[in-house]
């Protein structure tokens, strides 16, 4: 006697959804029952191994648009690609984990074999992907979205590390200790006091080591961005008459200079590109009178000096 053949239900009654639903619903209600009934929630459940089934067969059809027209205008009657139910072909039994049945999006047949396109495969991977389960992506030849695993963030150990200033100022490198390891840090001509260094994790044999630098004074010179100031002593004879005298540079040479005469204490005199990458140095006058008491003579003829040339400074002052 010949079995009897069932017409399968209307797709949109299947996935719940009016004939003018969007493509948007569709796949929603789709992703929805797919995951309500599939087997792997449903272990021997015929019942929801039957309703998946039929699930899937409706969105082979209302998921394609060209198949979903052919249903709207002709129903069952018209030409169906894919299927509604069995088993995949090459893959006896259906696929590993669970999986047989129609299939949503159909088959089409291409270099790589058998493959679905990359949507269908992305939802199948969803459904049936992850630990232990199935690499769709590798039975179909479609991408597939990896989960990488995220290594585990080392965050950088920050210290402090003294420069020193001429190091600083023209570049080099100091030797430090992590752990018994001697590593040497290469230190950027110009580098200011508080900016950090890093020293990466590969040479570290750890994390990261970021340090934050702190620069030593320096006997004589003081900075000031990228300008140098040095203070430069002179005597009360050279402030008055005028002198030259030597003085020395970042770059470790002397240079032979003109003290005006009447310059006064605090004066400042520019050398061009003397400083840091470009800055200029600054030299700072200040005059130094010898150690009292005088003999007689002296202190006449400062007195007939201070009488030839009268001056007071303080009234120009700033409280004058």
């Amino acid at each position: 006697m010949p079995a009897t053949s069932t017409m399968p239900r209307d797709p949109y009654e299947v996935l719940g959804v009016s004939r003018s639903a969007t493509a948007e619903e569709i796949n929603k209600a789709y992703r929805k029952l797919s995951k309500k009934y599939h087997p792997d929630r449903n272990p021997g459940d015929k019942e929801a191994d039957a309703k998946y089934k039929e699930v899937q067969a409706a969105y082979d059809i209302l998921g394609d648009e060209k198949k979903r027209a052919q249903y709207d205008q002709f129903g069952f009657a018209g030409p169906q690609t894919g299927f509604s139910g069995g088993q995949a072909e090459g893959f006896p039994g259906g696929f590993p984990g669970g999986f047989s049945g129609g299939f949503p999006g159909g088959f089409a047949t291409g270099p790589g074999g058998v493959q679905f396109d990359p949507e269908t495969a992305q939802q199948l991977f969803d459904l049936l992907g992850g630990p232990g389960g199935v690499d769709l992506g590798e039975f179909f030849g479609t991408p597939r979205r990896k989960s990488r695993a995220r290594s585990r963030r080392v965050e950088p150990i920050e210290s402090e590390v003294v420069v020193p200033f001429m190091v600083a100022a023209t570049g080099g490198t100091v030797s430090l200790e992590i752990d018994g390891k001697r590593i040497d840090v290469k230190v950027p001509a110009g580098i200011e006091e508080g900016k950090k260094l890093r020293v990466p994790a590969e040479a570290t044999g750890a994390a990261d080591v970021l340090l934050r630098v702190k620069i030593a004074p320096h006997p004589y010179f003081r900075r000031d961005g990228n300008d140098i100031y040095l203070e430069v002593p002179i005597s009360l004879a050279e402030a008055v008459l005028g002198a030259k005298v030597d003085v020395p540079t970042l770059d470790g040479t002397k240079l032979t200079v003109t003290v005006p005469p009447g310059t006064s204490g605090g004066k400042k005199l520019r050398l061009r590109g003397k400083g840091i990458a470009g800055g200029d140095q600054y030299l700072v006058f200040k005059v130094e009178v010898p150690p009292g008491p005088l003999d007689d003579t002296s202190r006449k003829l400062i007195e007939e000096f201070a009488r030839r040339n009268p001056h007071n400074p303080r009234v120009h002052g700033p409280w004058a």
